[in-house]
């Protein structure tokens, strides 16, 4: 893998970005908590076992019962509002639609494609499973409005059906898919895709800068970067799977000491769609015991939250930069009933290795803290201290 270059990135004017303000809301999991439903843990990872759907029209996913950051899309004409997931972990847009009647669809804003001129019906039929249910619909074609960006005939997804209960506490509408197009269920042709052959963008690129601490002010730009939400530089590493976005990992370590887990090379796929920092399964037990963190009967990792700023930094060599993710990252402190607890945001996979390299996926844990860039032109990720 060729050396990671630093370089400043101001060639794109700001008056050529289009910024989308995202939302944080609590997850899907921390809704059911507050009323007593405990979700079982669900594999991050489960969700890039898409080469078996690639072309079909059926994908999982299975961690958005994790998810926190939505932002606001409009679909038909006129238009018709909607709070969207965008995730870089899938590459399907789809909503809730007037066809779907179970009390999850009946708690969301609906498309109802009978109310706009612009839309027309495919006759083809999808499945999405996940982890405590799954979601059925019916492709389409309508104009999608993305932040002022008008794309014509863009394929989306209406749900027919949504049995279970976790879409129920669900704050989004819908998911809209920032992945590449062969992992698209059903071969739709992801926004992304539609923009960049619509002609649509200043530069074939879009950014994400999620905000720390539970305050708002979440950004996605299309079209280049905001140089106002980093600071420092921009450091690149190619892509190295055009499914999800998969970079590699040529090193990890604890304190600034090698740990020599990835000696022999890991992958890792940067993923909005997921909340936390998720780790090969061989290596949690080692990272557990660095932090000091005791299991709840929750299976949830906890540690005591006067010693936080004594925990380990934890750091990521791509391409023969290190990226620090310190403990306030990865720690979250919540108050209930006048006691005050912290959990560990990292989880396990037990997935197998990607061509023989253990996988981590980089989830919102590791993205509040970089300001992420995903380049389509050239085919590459890159990271900057955020703001």
């Amino acid at each position: 893998m060729k050396c990671l270059v630093a370089v400043l990135v101001c060639v794109v004017l700001a008056e050529g970005i289009v910024k989308i303000p995202l939302q944080k809301f609590k997850s899907m999991r921390e809704a059911l908590r507050d009323k007593g439903i405990v979700l079982p843990y669900q594999d991050p990872a489960l969700k890039y076992q898409a080469d078996e759907f690639a072309g079909s029209a059926s994908m999982y996913i299975n961690n958005y019962a994790d998810t926190t950051y939505y932002g606001a899309i409009s679909i038909g004409t006129p238009p018709q509002s909607f709070q969207v997931l965008f995730d870089t972990g899938s590459a399907n847009l789809w909503v809730d639609s007037v066809y779907c009647n179970t009390q999850a669809c009946n708690t969301h804003t609906k498309f109802n494609p009978q109310q706009s001129s612009t839309y027309s019906g495919k006759g083809q039929t999808f499945y999405l499973p996940y982890g405590a249910g799954s979601l059925y619909g019916t492709f389409g074609y309508d104009t999608v409005n993305v932040g002022g960006i008008v794309i014509n005939n863009q394929e989306i997804g209406l749900s027919t059906n949504e049995p279970g209960q976790n879409f129920v506490v669900a704050k989004f509408d819908g998911i809209l898919g920032l992945s590449y197009p062969s992992i698209s269920a059903g071969g739709e042709t992801p926004v992304m895709d539609n923009m960049i052959s619509q002609n649509l963008l200043s530069a074939d690129m879009f950014a994400f800068y999620l905000s720390r601490g539970g305050q708002q002010g979440s950004v996605l730009s299309f079209g280049g970067v905001d140089n106002s939400l980093y600071q420092g530089q921009i450091y690149w590493t190619p892509v190295t799977s055009q499914t999800y976005w998969q970079i590699g990992v040529n090193g990890f370590q604890i304190n600034g000491q090698e740990t020599g887990w990835c000696s022999q090379g890991c992958q890792s796929i940067v993923d909005t769609g997921t909340s936390a920092l998720t780790a090969p399964s061989q290596f949690l037990g080692s990272i557990m015991q660095a932090i000091g963190a005791q299991q709840n009967q929750y299976g949830q990792y906890m540690v005591d939250c006067s010693q936080i700023n004594n925990l380990p930094t934890f750091s990521f060599v791509i391409s023969g930069v290190s990226l620090p993710l310190p403990p306030s990252a990865y720690i979250t402190q919540t108050n209930q009933n006048g006691y005050q607890y912290c959990s560990v945001d990292i989880s396990p996979t037990y997935l197998p290795s990607q061509d023989g390299q253990p996988l981590w996926i980089m989830g919102d844990v590791f993205l509040r803290e970089y300001y992420s860039v995903y380049d389509r032109s050239n085919n590459r990720l890159g990271f900057a201290a955020a703001v």
